[in-house]
């Protein structure tokens, strides 16, 4: 089962070894197809999903805004408790897969909730930049990250469909150290952070930061193709019905944090002019 090796923290192999134990593979005519993972199944979780983490994410940038500027008083408790409350549950789920049916909708309004406030703070970011105050944000930043994340996904998606770009296990390896790494420098900045120590340059708008936030934006990206395979594997193979809102939430978890990526990345690029 090496084959289902995936970077995304819920889309693992052991999720895979674990939910088709004992599972005969291939016999999808033969058997009930309604008790099994399909395709379509899970692009209709992951829609239901993702309207939920949109809607709560508007909800956010409409609700959180300061008109007289800086920061609505709500908007940090908003943004870390949808991020915390996102990994929390998501945890919950990797442990017990059955449960995602139940807890998917709870971690979509979370992730909206965490990319709600992630938007709110890197507009303000680049405005305070030009400007030095904050007034009423606009939401030219915002739409260029989301047609941005919608389009490298669908192009993506295309490429992997066509299989221009194959889920190969070197590839899998370098998307999951690549993903690996990130998570080790961001865990140590911020442990590092409680004791005043900050990584000089990494997460400033200079040469070196952009280039360490184009990384991450280009990781993130090419953890679709790993949810992609996952997902189409996963539907081959017969795994239980509930694997389509357990595929569905880990594909949203990248798909959100490819978007904050990517309007980090704006945010310090717009900055700098």
């Amino acid at each position: 089962m090496s084959s289902f090796r995936t970077a995304n923290p819920l889309l693992t192999e052991s999720a895979f070894e674990t939910q088709s134990a004992g599972r005969g593979y291939g016999n999808m005519a033969a058997a009930d197809a309604s008790r099994f993972m399909t395709l379509q199944g899970t692009v209709n979780a992951s829609l239901i999903l993702m309207g939920l983490c949109i809607a709560s994410a508007v909800a956010a940038w409409s609700l959180l805004q300061s008109p007289s500027g800086g920061f609505h008083p709500l908007l940090m408790p908003v943004f870390f408790g949808g991020m915390i409350g996102a990994a929390v549950l998501a945890i919950v789920c990797h442990f017990k897969p059955s449960a995602a049916p139940y807890i998917g909708w709870l971690i979509a309004i979370c992730q909206g909730l965490f990319a709600g406030g992630a938007s709110i703070f890197w507009s303000a970011y680049a405005e305070r930049s030009k400007s030095g105050v904050v007034g009423q944000l606009g939401t030219g930043l915002v739409l260029q990250a989301s047609m941005l994340t919608a389009g490298i996904a669908i192009s993506l998606l295309i490429a992997y469909k066509t299989r221009l770009i194959r889920a190969t296990e070197n590839f899998r390896l370098a998307v999951a150290a690549a993903t690996g790494g990130i998570a080790i420098v961001s865990l140590a900045s911020l442990v590092l952070g409680l004791f005043g120590v900050r990584i000089p340059y990494l997460w400033d708008n200079g040469i070196i930061g952009l280039g360490f936030a184009g990384f991450i934006v280009v990781t993130a990206a090419l953890n679709l193709v790993l949810d992609f395979d996952f997902i189409e594997r996963g539907s081959a193979n017969q795994l239980p019905k509930h694997m389509e809102w357990y595929a569905g939430i880990g594909l949203l978890v990248t798909l959100v944090w490819l978007y904050v990526s990517i309007l980090r990345l704006l945010a310090m690029l717009q900055s700098r002019r």
